[in-house]
């Protein structure tokens, strides 16, 4: 990574409620703007809790976040919402608006209090949509809607926001095959043409390589490894990062097979 950070966590730590175990620990991360990385790590290493604190969701007890070189905490909140753009796991409505007005509420950082979207709001929403290959869902409710359309709506509606680094936390994981390759060619195509920073937290080690250009792997609430897929992605790193000694990583045809013997 060249250049200043877009985004970085200096030696930050969090805990959910006082006196509680510290789910992130003393970890740091730093993400180059237009670059396209991954975080990893088993159940409970503290990926999701990272991601929210480097979205501002979540304050650090000690520590600090900064987008461009700017302490988070410094950030007037609509400033960061123009900014950063977080999808969580679970994106479920109670409300029923369709997938189109859902996609506009992520415009609201561009829109004056009381105002309605403009014609250029409608725009961007139905562009976001369609880069997600979900135009068609526009006029239905999100009730109605599967897991895996209502993570493509979250995700358009992320777009939406025209943001200069997206946070994505387990966004393929109810993504079928052809629509997790389309997310990965969609965030490759905004990296190279908008030179957008994308953080991703995946469960998914085969989507990998060679899309991303960096991984993050976390342990125990710390970073532990960092570097190129081929860097990270080795039997020696992944068998320390899940705990397994039966972890095994093998290149072919230009990408990392990973499985667990």
């Amino acid at each position: 990574m060249s250049g200043a950070p877009l985004l970085e966590a200096r030696d930050v730590s969090f805990a959910y409620a006082a006196g509680a175990p510290e789910v992130v620990r003393g970890a740091s991360l730093a993400l180059g703007r237009g670059r396209l990385a991954a975080l990893v790590g088993a159940n409970g290493s503290g990926k999701s809790t990272m991601v929210r604190l480097l979205c501002g969701v979540v304050a650090p007890a000690r520590g600090e976040i900064a987008l461009g070189g700017v302490p988070l905490r410094e950030i007037e909140p609509r400033e960061r919402a123009r900014r950063l753009a977080y999808v969580p796991q679970s994106s479920a409505s109670v409300f029923a608006l369709t997938a189109l007005e859902v996609v506009l509420t992520g415009r609201s950082p561009y829109t004056a209090r009381f105002r309605f979207e403009s014609a250029r709001d409608l725009e961007i929403a139905r562009g976001a949509l369609a880069a997600v290959d979900a135009a068609h869902l526009a006029g239905r409710s999100v009730t109605e809607l599967s897991g895996g359309e209502r993570q493509l709506v979250a995700l358009a509606r992320a777009l939406a926001q025209e943001p200069d680094c997206l946070l994505l936390d387990e966004p393929s994981s109810a993504l079928d095959l052809k629509h997790r390759a389309g997310l990965l060619r969609h965030l490759s195509r905004l990296r190279d043409e908008r030179n957008l920073t994308a953080l991703v937290v995946t469960h998914d080690l085969q989507l990998l390589d060679p899309a991303f250009d960096e991984v993050f792997a976390m342990r125990d609430g710390a970073v532990v490894a960092s570097g190129s897929p081929e860097e990270v992605l080795r039997d020696d790193v992944l068998s320390s990062v899940f705990d397994d000694a039966r972890v095994r990583a093998r290149r072919a045809f230009g990408r990392t097979f990973v499985w667990s013997e």
